[in-house]
């Protein structure tokens, strides 16, 4: 008897491991949901950076904020946000619109070229600015730098060495919004006294040391960016913080500037 009701226990156990198996099941899609918010997530806070204005490049601005700084681990919102509000392709030649978002630097005049945007933001982050830090700019270029710490609501000084790119950047400044950009025609190595002090001193052109004068009119407490080394080849893109007499270097990664010139080069 506990034989035969042994045997049909295990019968029964079969039975319902059979019907279980052959019971018809429901995709999961908890999986896909969670990617699909994520992916929404990602999306709203994206064109948070880039705000509601649309124009012809938003989708190529919103690229360069995902695949380029945000996966290069640029985190900073008001970085992220100052990038993306910014219209890089107001700030190169009209031949080169067509690739302002891309990961490289651009020619703009002069020998001179307009940086890669993941260089522009990891000097803007590594300065830390405020709203309403006062900060120089050394090389002018096109403006676009000048523009993203505008955008973050610095008080900006910039000095540009070449006439013609003076005009370019004053011009362009003004056209995308930033006309409050004071931008001078001079040789940035002697800094700007007049403005001095200043929270963050960006030098966005290579030299083998750094300006006395530069360093003088950093506040306590300021830092400064600059590519520091062979103005020939390569240089270390490194980061200077003033704590009163004492000065706490750096070094952030391998960059290649084209050279200060000037008093800079003999």
């Amino acid at each position: 008897m506990r034989s035969s009701l042994r045997i049909s226990l295990i019968a029964w156990l079969l039975v319902l491991l059979f019907m279980a198996a052959c019971r018809p099941q429901t995709p999961s899609s908890s999986g896909s949901d969670a990617s699909g918010e994520s992916q929404g997530q990602q999306d709203a806070v994206l064109e948070d950076y880039l705000g509601s204005e649309q124009d012809p490049y938003y989708e190529a601005r919103k690229a360069m904020l995902r695949d380029q700084l945000i996966a290069r681990d640029i985190t900073d919102p008001a970085v992220l946000r100052a990038m993306g509000r910014v219209k890089r392709h107001q700030f190169v030649k009209p031949e080169y619109e067509a690739q302002a978002y891309e990961d490289h630097p651009l020619p703009i005049g002069e020998g001179q070229t307009i940086s890669q945007p993941y260089v522009v933001a990891l000097m803007t982050a590594a300065v830390a600015v405020q709203t309403g830090d006062r900060v120089l700019e050394i090389g002018t270029g096109s403006g676009y730098q000048a523009a993203v710490l505008a955008e973050l609501g610095a008080t900006v000084f910039s000095i540009e060495i070449k006439e013609t790119l003076t005009a370019f950047a004053l011009e362009n400044l003004a056209q995308a919004g930033y006309g409050d950009v004071q931008v001078e025609h001079g040789d940035g190595y002697h800094g700007w006294e007049e403005h001095a002090p200043f929270a963050a001193i960006v030098i966005t052109c290579a030299a083998n040391h750094i300006s006395p004068y530069l360093l003088e009119q950093l506040e306590d407490g300021g830092r400064l960016v600059i590519p520091l080394g062979d103005t020939a080849t390569f240089q270390t893109l490194t980061l200077v913080e003033k704590n009163g007499e004492e000065l706490a270097v750096t070094q952030i990664t391998s960059v290649s500037f084209v050279p200060m010139t000037g008093e800079a080069m003999p």
